[in-house]
């Protein structure tokens, strides 16, 4: 986390760049309105700052054959904190599993799970989650249709 002060060309450019990574520091430099040597500094400072945290290509999950979506609430049998540590680095080594989250509730954490076909989310399920030492209950919730999907955070 930083304390960096955003000015409204920081926050131009930030708002830019999380709706197009590509686009050139020459582009990027207009949509602000400055020159193009104080934005690439800028953007730099803002990588350096840890705001910007890196550059993604946004992939069509179904052209690569990823046609199931589930978000999964984990529960777990004990919640000390070298329990939850434990179970978030494990999740860090399943593929399937895009997102996780810490949250508060019913349950300990929502999993953003991907697979092919239904019979591979059921096997990651069967084999590996529900398996893991410390996990209590899994509810799953299969996404049907995705209505909206934006980059990163609303920038003022």
């Amino acid at each position: 986390m930083t304390n960096k002060k955003l000015d409204k060309i920081d926050k131009t450019i930030l708002d830019t760049l999380q709706n197009d990574g590509r686009i050139t520091n020459v582009e990027l430099a207009k949509i602000a309105g400055i020159s193009a040597p104080p934005c690439l500094r800028r953007v730099n400072a803002l990588e350096e700052a840890g705001i910007i945290k890196g550059y993604h290509a946004d992939i069509d999950k179904g052209a690569l054959g990823y046609s199931i979506v589930v978000f999964a609430n984990v529960k777990l049998a004990s919640q000390t904190d070298k329990d939850l540590r434990a179970f978030e680095e494990l999740v860090t080594k399943w593929d399937l599993v895009r997102e996780c989250y810490l949250i508060s509730g019913e349950t300990d954490f929502l999993l953003k799970i991907v697979a092919k076909e239904w019979e591979e989310y059921q096997n990651f399920i069967s084999n590996e989650l529900t398996a893991t030492p410390n996990v209590d209950s899994v509810r799953s919730s299969m996404v049907m249709r995705n209505a909206k999907a934006l980059p990163g955070i609303p920038i003022d």
